[in-house]
């Protein structure tokens, strides 16, 4: 791991702790929505549900933009997040070819992101950790790190669905919300 990844962050202003709640209620909003289309096509791959997939991860690119462009330069989280961007925009390409394959395929490419990219949200998270609001972040890491590998086990059993993905999808919002919430709160109590 590259040491210059783990040097803790500075303290956060009140500017980085508002864009950081507004992106992450936005995170929430498209993750629940997204979860519901995806539900309505999880048995099949049809031009909805290839759409779909592939948006997730390009969202989450233009996300970590954000989130990386709103942080200052030095601070620790942004290689992390293009670490992310680049992980991200590799899935999306990947879930392109994948979806010429069938489910089980797609199964395999959103688990391998799902491994790698729970990994730098948790690294993320732990170095933004001094910022309210990171521990559901950082629990959401080694979640989807955990949630990846089941779908590479899933991409080999019969009966492949992408149903799984839309929960995933939904718990990471939900996971966002409650991140958001607490950025809110630390607000509040700063008297920012």
């Amino acid at each position: 791991m590259d040491s210059s990844i783990a040097v803790p962050a500075p303290a956060p202003t009140a500017s980085d702790t508002a864009a950081l709640r507004r992106l992450y209620l936005l995170r929430f909003a498209f993750a629940a929505v997204w979860a519901v289309l995806l539900l309505a096509s999880a048995h099949t791959l049809n031009p909805l549900s290839t759409t779909l997939l592939v948006i997730y991860p390009a969202f989450d690119v233009a996300c970590a933009v954000v989130d990386a462009r709103s942080a200052k330069a030095e601070r620790g989280p942004v290689r992390g997040l293009y670490t992310n961007i680049a992980l991200s925009s590799l899935t999306a390409a990947g879930l392109v070819a994948a979806a010429t394959s069938g489910i089980p395929a797609v199964l395999r490419v959103w688990g391998a992101w799902a491994v790698t990219a729970g990994l730098v949200q948790l690294i993320v998270g732990v170095l933004r950790r001094g910022m309210a609001g990171q521990w559901p972040m950082i629990a959401s890491g080694g979640i989807s790190t955990l949630a990846g590998a089941s779908f590479i086990a899933q991409a080999g059993k019969g009966n492949a669905s992408l149903s799984s993905l839309a929960g995933y999808a939904f718990l990471g919002g939900v996971f966002f919300l409650v991140s958001a919430l607490r950025l809110g709160q630390a607000t509040k109590a700063s008297g920012h």
